[in-house]
């Protein structure tokens, strides 16, 4: 009898320690059991050239004579985080900040694993990057969910590497959705908000819903608030890893039409209803995706895909979140009346780069020429309009066109590639060189 009683008491004291893991085993723990395996560590060094002399340039003529004098090597390291989609082909989807002008790239999976890992492309204007890494067997993947059925007050499970510390789990809830981040004199449009903590080594990590699906890559680019993180949508992820896969670049949406900024003036004229806001088409090109969907010149586009744009700098911060496989909805107003198209973008047709500057900096130019001491290759400018902006700021024909933004150029090839590349922007900074003197000249585009 008394030994009936000891096992009766024993099935009684592991049914309850059962009962009681159950109660700790908890959908968050389950979810971050279920995804931890395919998060990874980012480690990163850039090397970078520095010359400790004329730092503000004209030191070309030094440099042919003392090249050693201008070559010193910095390295600095930086941390990051980063979650693998494809276990089978090693693809992982970390944040462009973390990798960017990185030189090495190291990846550490959960099972402290070490590998050399590869950049396939990367997108500064959405702070995304898909990096591969080379594994003999399959490795753990996390599944990608669905950002657009979000709810406000949802738990969100946020995992990463902060301060290198591996596989740290932070919860919190979504606060907030559609969020817009100005960081670094750019916008970061559509961010998840959430007040689950996001370091800068979580960056790159996953943001997870209770079921353990990745609904967002957490960014730590904005970190003047604490108590506040933001992660870009799993959705704009799935698109731009795709163009990034495709092409190893996001393109940036081309429309065919070039856009003015409305003066009190223009809005008087168009007759804009009160304090409507706006950009003026002042140019459509033949048979671009603007012309197609019905677009015509006098048209002021009010909103695009629901973004109200009363700048340039709007519209472009807007256009920015789309890319050429997105179609475009854009609100215009036209005649006192307001009109809505769907456009699909295009990629910048680099035959047409050379006309288009001419429209919008007044500029012609042509292959550039060896010769003298001084010369370099680049595009020589072999026409300027007076009247251009490129006319006021003193450009002349003869000047060597050899970079335009970050984008060097070596001949007209180049030159026509970085236009492509950077048609979007509302401004263009060009490295000028005259003789034996190089300038630097910002001019709005």
């Amino acid at each position: 009898m008394v030994f009936l009683l000891i096992l009766l008491a024993l099935a009684l004291h592991l049914e309850c320690a059962d009962a009681k893991e159950s109660l700790r085993r908890s959908a968050i723990v389950v979810a971050v059991e279920k995804v931890s395996p395919a998060v990874v560590n980012i480690s990163t060094v850039v090397t970078e050239k520095v010359s400790p002399f004329f730092p503000f340039g004209g030191d070309e003529f030094f440099k042919d004579f003392f090249p050693e004098m201008f070559s010193r090597e910095y390295k600095h390291t930086s941390l990051g985080s980063g979650v693998i989609i494809d276990g089978e082909k090693g693809y992982i989807v970390t944040n462009h900040h973390v990798v960017a002008r990185a030189t090495e790239i190291k990846v550490i999976t959960s099972t402290q694993k070490e590998y050399k890992g590869r950049s396939l492309g990367s997108d500064p204007r959405s702070d995304l990057a898909v990096l591969k890494i080379d594994a003999k067997e399959k490795l753990p993947e996390a599944k990608l969910g669905n950002s657009e059925d979000l709810m406000i007050g949802e738990t969100v499970i946020a995992i990463g590497n902060p301060f290198g510390l591996t596989h740290t789990v932070t919860t919190g809830v979504v606060s907030a959705l559609d969020r817009s981040v100005r960081a670094e004199d750019r916008v970061y449009r559509h961010f998840i908000q959430t007040d689950a903590s996001i370091n800068p080594g979580n960056s790159g990590g996953p943001l997870l819903n209770i079921d353990g699906d990745v609904i967002g890559i957490n960014t730590a680019i904005y970190q003047k608030a604490q108590g506040i993180g933001f992660a870009i949508p799993v959705n704009k992820a799935k698109r731009i890893v795709k163009e990034l896969l495709r092409a190893g670049e996001v393109r940036p949406p081309w429309l065919g039409m070039d856009l003015q900024e409305l003066t009190p003036e223009l809005k008087r004229h168009f007759a804009l209803p009160g304090e409507s806001g706006g950009v003026l088409v002042s140019d459509v090109y033949n048979n671009g995706p603007a012309e197609k969907a019905g677009v015509k010149r006098g048209d002021v586009v009010l909103m695009v895909e629901g973004s109200a744009v009363p700048t340039l700098s709007d519209y472009q911060d807007a256009l920015a979140e789309f890319t050429t496989g997105d179609r475009i909805t854009l609100k215009l107003f036209r005649r006192g009346k307001e009109v809505s198209l769907l456009l699909q973008p295009a990629s910048f047709p680099p035959e047409l780069a050379l006309e288009t500057v001419y429209r919008r900096l007044g500029i012609k130019v042509g292959e550039g020429r060896s010769g003298g001491a001084h010369q370099r290759s680049g595009v020589v400018v072999e026409e300027v309009k007076q009247d251009s902006e490129a006319g006021r700021i003193g450009l002349r024909i003869g000047d060597l066109i050899v970079q335009v933004n970050e984008a060097p150029v070596t001949n007209l090839e180049d030159f026509k590639k970085a236009i492509a590349q950077y048609h979007h922007l509302i401004s263009l900074n060009l490295v000028v060189r005259r003789g034996p003197y190089a300038y630097s000249i910002t001019l709005p585009f």
